[in-house]
């Protein structure tokens, strides 16, 4: 299945019950659990081992596997993708299990030095961001409540809750223009791009539920504003952490947090960079299309990211369940050289960053917006405003 013209409807051919095997490759990120478990007790280099297993390992398998372009039926019905959707719907008490069993251990190790406990943390974050916020995302797009819910609580175990709010409310609406912080500019460096879409997502996303508040005539306080949820949440996690394991505890529950949301930006710079949307003029623009995300087609880092990396369908098709995002090809969507493991370690080196992203950037402006001749605008930040 390829591209846009692929219709979402139903369809009488379309299977109603998927085989386990199908949904088994998705399951892959459950092997992070018994890795960041022996890095912990083990100590010593073996601290290390989640960060290779991410970075390291699912690069080379994506480079032995190659790339897919296969792809369910879109119109396949919800309730064939059971084994699908259950890896995502497991791993909130899974996490919860890993995150505070870690805070509870931690400060009782003493086979762990400060430079040990460092990378375990971070090994930690690597599990919650790689794997719980992408299995977040994936949750907070559904209609569903349990899902929404598990979302919430995927999202404040990395303390970034309103990351829902601006996702669902500012970036999808937004992406590729000025209003949006998490569409990184071209020539912008994720080390200047990660403070400006700090301050920017909490103060967009807290802006968006704000004014939906008030075009039902209610107060930015009001019980229904989603922050106070994410509030409760976020608090509820640092007691629990603190009850656990004292003050080194809440540290050891930050710290793998802040990895986390560090993961999570690192791939947001990489999925929409130097893309933008043309300019209408009045503050209007061209409607999302394929070609204003990053895609990579890698095998392996697919499975592990739950199909992520096809991202251009899913702006496309926001409610579209993983399984079911479709490839689109060069001709309709970008294409990244390598998978995101890779693509995210290249972006905190900004001098190869730009030597590789921006002429593909460039190759994709002539294709797509010959008529624009002055660029300055976009590469500012300020088209259309």
């Amino acid at each position: 299945m390829t591209d846009s013209s692929i219709s979402s409807e139903p369809s009488a051919s379309a299977p109603t019950r998927l085989p386990l095997k199908l949904a088994l490759p998705f399951w892959l990120p459950v092997l992070m659990i018994p890795v960041v478990i022996a890095s912990t007790m083990l100590g010593g280099f073996w601290v290390v081992l989640p960060i290779i297993f991410t970075w390291g390992v699912f690069a080379t398998l994506d480079a032995a596997l190659g790339q897919s372009t296969d792809g369910l039926d879109p119109q396949t019905q919800e309730s064939a993708l059971v084994w699908h959707r259950m890896i995502t719907l497991i791993w909130a008490p899974l996490q919860f299990i890993m995150i505070f069993g870690l805070v509870w251990y931690v400060p009782r190790a003493d086979h762990l030095n400060p430079v040990e406990i460092y990378f375990v943390t971070i090994g930690m974050g690597i599990l919650s961001g790689s794997v719980g916020i992408v299995y977040a995302h994936e949750l907070m797009h559904q209609k569903n409540k349990l899902e929404r819910w598990l979302g919430d609580i995927l999202m404040n175990m990395a303390l970034y809750g309103h990351f829902r709010s601006e996702h669902l409310l500012v970036h999808h609406r937004y992406v590729g223009t000025p209003r949006d912080p998490v569409t990184a500019r071209y020539n912008e460096t994720f080390w200047r791009f990660y403070p400006r879409v700090l301050k920017g997502c909490l103060l967009s996303s807290f802006k968006a539920e704000r004014d939906m508040l008030a075009r039902k005539n209610l107060p930015w306080w009001h019980h229904s504003n989603p922050f106070w949820r994410y509030a409760a949440l976020q608090g509820a996690f640092l007691v629990l952490a603190f009850l656990l394991g004292g003050w080194v505890g809440v540290v050891v529950f930050i710290a793998q947090a802040l990895a986390a949301i560090f993961q999570l930006e690192l791939v947001n710079y990489v999925e929409h960079y130097g893309l933008t949307r043309k300019s209408l003029g009045n503050g209007k623009y061209e409607h999302v299309q394929p070609r204003h995300s990053w895609n990579a087609s890698h095998k392996a880092s697919n499975w592990f990211l739950i199909n992520l990396q096809r991202h251009s369908d899913h702006h496309f098709k926001p409610d579209r369940r993983f399984p079911l995002l479709q490839f689109h090809s060069e001709d309709h969507a970008p294409q990244l050289p390598y998978s995101y493991p890779v693509m995210t370690f290249f972006a905190l080196f900004p001098r190869k960053w730009r030597k590789m992203m921006n002429p593909r950037v460039q190759q994709w402006r002539s294709k797509y917006y010959p008529e624009i001749t002055d660029w300055t605008p976009y590469n500012k930040g300020r088209h259309g405003l």
